[in-house]
């Protein structure tokens, strides 16, 4: 009987134990502080719902959010919100940058102040942590190898880009050029790249613009989610609905209406309320002092479970997953 009751009581400090110890490698992340988001523009829909997602991160947390931008895609939009938060003392800052370089000094001075600083989206050259929606490399290139295939490997075709500053576009569209190298893609000709600012009137001039240019344009390749649903909606009442293909980086919220009715075939996209989601608790975890921004230190983003930090191209960075392909048999499924 005796031996019975020390193994409970055994088995009761063992269990004990472990308790504690899961409690201290849990860290609790620190409740109660500001963290200001700040997108490209408060009026993009993807930027919209990415920041939608960094809000069920503060709340998860215990934290408060702000979001707060202008409405135009330059750094210079940017710069009052940073300085908001530096003011208010704010805990961390999320920024998804217009321009790698032009928002440093601000961000800086941030960094300076104790603020984390975390990019995501679209990265800069001054934060402590950038959360990549998928890899770099792999976005650029799967977005040529999919168009390619829907050109039949020939033919001339464009790209709409955003703003000719943003970050996350341009290194896309370097691995873009770098795929068009290959022996496979030498009867397919990058003819230019046209930016329509992610601002939905601009996006549709440009390709209109591009479609009078070049009258034997084959495809549009628009790596911008505004890009690709002002050129859908342009094809979609022409007459180059079903000749020119389109492919890029779209919402299925968006870009349903335009798989259904035949204007595309695919498009791919992640989806951005867990990037924003992720990027909200990387911030947390940084200004709770649970990570310091290095490569090979993890941390649990809530509801999408533990990620490390690895090395990227611009330095530390998380990243989401890989592209999702949206198509007309599963784009109902999806609601954002």
């Amino acid at each position: 009987m005796h031996k019975r009751k020390w193994a409970i009581a055994v088995v009761m400090l063992l269990v004990a134990s472990a308790a504690v110890a899961a409690a201290v490698a849990a860290p609790r992340l620190k409740s109660g502080g500001t963290y200001y988001f700040i997108p490209k523009d408060t009026l993009n829909p993807y930027e919209v719902i990415a920041d939608r997602g960094g809000k069920l991160a503060m709340t998860a947390t215990g934290n408060k959010q702000v979001v707060s931008s202008g409405t135009q895609d330059t750094a210079a939009a940017q710069q009052p919100s940073t300085q908001a938060a530096i003011q208010a003392h704010a805990a961390g800052i999320v920024i998804a940058g217009n321009d790698p370089q032009a928002v440093c000094p601000a961000l800086q001075q941030a960094i300076s102040a104790g603020i984390a600083v975390v990019a995501f989206d679209s990265d800069t050259n001054c934060r402590q942590l950038f959360i990549n929606q998928a890899d770099t490399e792999t976005i650029g290139r799967s977005q040529i190898q999919e168009l390619g295939k829907q050109m039949n490997y020939k033919g001339e075709f464009a790209i709409l880009s955003a703003a000719s500053t943003a970050t996350n576009q341009n290194a896309w569209i370097k691995f873009m050029k770098a795929e068009l190298k290959l022996p496979k893609y030498k009867n397919m000709k990058l003819v230019k790249i046209y930016y329509g600012n992610d601002d939905p009137k601009d996006s549709l001039q440009a390709t209109e613009s591009m479609l009078q240019a070049y009258p034997n344009l084959k495809g549009i390749e628009s790596p911008t989610t505004v890009g690709i649903s002002s050129a859908a909606q342009y094809l979609s009442n022409s007459k180059y609905k079903g000749k020119v293909v389109l492919q890029g980086l779209g919402l299925p919220s968006q870009m349903k209406k335009y798989l259904l009715n035949n204007t595309l075939k695919n498009f791919a996209l992640w989806n951005p309320e867990d990037l924003g989601y992720l990027a909200g608790y990387a911030a947390s975890a940084l200004a709770s002092g649970d990570i310091k921004g290095k490569v090979g230190e993890s941390f649990t983003a809530g509801k999408l479970g533990k990620y490390t930090i690895v090395k990227g191209a611009g330095g530390p960075e998380v990243v989401l997953g890989p592209p999702f392909l949206f198509t007309k048999k599963n784009v109902a499924k999806f609601n954002f």
